[in-house]
């Protein structure tokens, strides 16, 4: 459900059963459902039975050519999951040689972003016709498709960490559940072999990434996953390709290789269209937002790590920072068809971003509720869902646990969460163009609560909705989605909320 819009859902739609005089359309001042235009068209004729022959149509034989090698090529086998049990060989983040300072001061804008136009027409000459002045590598220069530095380095393997565990966990749900056990949360044979492509889809993006970084690129590791069914799978998935696009969208324009980000948003493009289905294959609504979140890669690190069991000795380490988990104590649940009865920690884990429960009983689940008989209260695998009850609201009461640092984290336990930050004093809210404060009320030790706030990005927008972030910081800095990441010397801890 679209957060902050619990009107009841319309009554269901058959296509035949309002009188044409009573028929009334979707939009304000188009009445009668009356279209000025006529078709001859029988949708309840009876459809095709037999199939074929087909029409013959003009061809040659034709042939790919020699295509370039994917650096992982499709399953042949199984591959090992669960916690790693090891002791690590090295702790901590990656270090540079040294370190200039503890954060990044606040500066006046660019004194020379002044372009502004006042009369709608090109202000400087073209260098050739038809091409406005202005722009970056568009004057001729070859394109050089590599990292051009530490930043573009580290963003982008941090990128590759991200395709891996989801090559590795889309086609591990399709193996490790029945083809019944599918059928049983609405999913189809078609929907698994979707699955199965947007796994091969991530074979291209892995290689794409491991080129654009050379040798040291780190290869496939070993994951521990949370799911215990075909729902929480597909829950699972559909928050890892949020963090994992989210992530993207948020050091994109940051990067000095103008080249590796123009390839990388043609990647991360196709996995904002998997974000959707996995959200279609849980019965949310696909889009329920304007726009989609950017966030910092310490952010998408901290949410990835804890999936990862352990990696191959000498595989390339990241730099950035892990912080404490933050735990919303009652998370939505999206399979009930009343997330306000969800019980608190109704999730299948105890990470940060753990699919919801959906071993709930029959009768409090809107998993197999028909949603013609009942419009509103279904959940199961659709196009498009509208909740009667959303997921959650303005105002809602939001019980938050938090972790102290220090605790081991991600591949062989080797990284170790950290905060530089003071107490808690703050719950940011961070969801599509918007960064929102909310007081923080301490209840107890590493316990507290807030509310979920009411502000809207543009008028008819809740900003609070989707998958979304939330983290506890000590400080309510102002700042935008380019600048996001200077917020990360005030974060205590980071979370997930299911708000839509």
């Amino acid at each position: 459900m679209l957060a902050a819009l619990a009107a009841a859902a319309p009554a269901p739609q058959d296509g035949y059963s309002v009188p044409p005089l009573e028929q009334t359309g979707d939009v304000p001042g188009y009445t009668n459902a009356d279209a000025s235009f006529s078709v001859t068209f029988m949708p309840d004729a009876t459809p095709a039975s037999v199939f074929g022959p087909d029409s013959q149509v003009a061809a040659i034989p034709t042939a790919p050519g020699s295509a370039p090698p994917r650096r992982s090529s499709d399953v042949t086998g199984a591959t090992s999951h669960g916690p790693y049990e090891g002791t690590p060989t090295t702790t901590g983040a990656e270090k540079a040689p040294t370190t200039i300072g503890t954060a990044i001061a606040p500066l006046p804008p660019n004194p020379t972003a002044t372009y502004y136009n006042t009369n709608g027409k090109p202000q400087d000459p073209m260098p050739i016709p038809y091409m406005p002045a202005g722009g970056l590598g568009t004057n001729g220069t070859e394109p050089r498709y590599m990292v051009n530095s530490d930043f573009d380095y580290e963003s982008i393997t941090l990128g590759l960490y991200q395709e891996w565990i989801e090559l590795d966990l889309f086609n591990n749900g399709l193996a490790v559940f029945s083809e019944q056990d599918f059928l049983d949360a609405g999913l189809t044979a078609e929907d698994r072999a979707y699955i199965a492509f947007m796994a091969i889809q991530e074979t291209g993006h892995a290689t794409l990434l491991t080129n654009m970084l050379g040798e040291t690129a780190p290869p496939q590791c070993t994951y521990n996953y949370p799911y215990r069914t075909v729902r929480e799978f597909i829950d699972f998935n559909m928050k890892v390709t949020r963090w994992g696009e989210s992530g993207v969208w948020g050091f994109l324009a940051h990067m000095d290789a103008r080249e590796v980000a123009n390839l990388l948003s043609q990647s991360i493009a196709t996995e904002a269209l998997q974000q959707i289905s996995f959200r279609q294959m849980l019965g949310l609504p696909p889009q329920p937002v304007w726009f989609e979140t950017g966030i910092p890669q310490s952010w998408q690190w901290t949410f990835l790590a804890p999936y990862i069991s352990s990696c191959p000795e000498n595989t390339t380490r990241l730099a950035w920072q892990n912080f404490p988990a933050l735990f919303i104590d009652n998370q939505p649940n999206p399979n009930r068809f009343s997330p306000n009865d969800t019980k608190p920690h109704e999730v299948a884990g105890d990470r940060i971003s753990d699919p919801a429960d959906s071993t709930i009983p029959a009768d409090e689940s809107c998993v197999n509720i028909n949603g013609t008989e009942h419009s509103g209260y279904s959940c199961g695998p659709a196009i498009a869902r509208n909740r009667s009850e959303p997921l959650s609201f303005p105002g809602k009461l939001v019980n938050l646990t938090w972790e102290n640092p220090g605790q081991a984290v991600g591949p062989n336990n080797s990284y170790v969460t950290d905060t530089t930050a003071g107490a808690p004093v703050f719950v940011a809210w961070v969801s599509q163009l918007n960064l929102t404060y909310t007081p923080l009320e301490i209840t107890g030790n590493n316990t507290g609560y807030t509310y979920q706030p009411a502000g809207e990005v543009y008028q008819g927008d809740p900003a609070v909705n989707d998958t979304m972030f939330v983290a506890l910081t000590d400080a309510n800095p102002f700042l935008t989605p380019f600048n996001l990441s200077m917020i990360n010397p005030h974060v205590v801890a980071l979370g997930l909320y299911q708000a839509g």
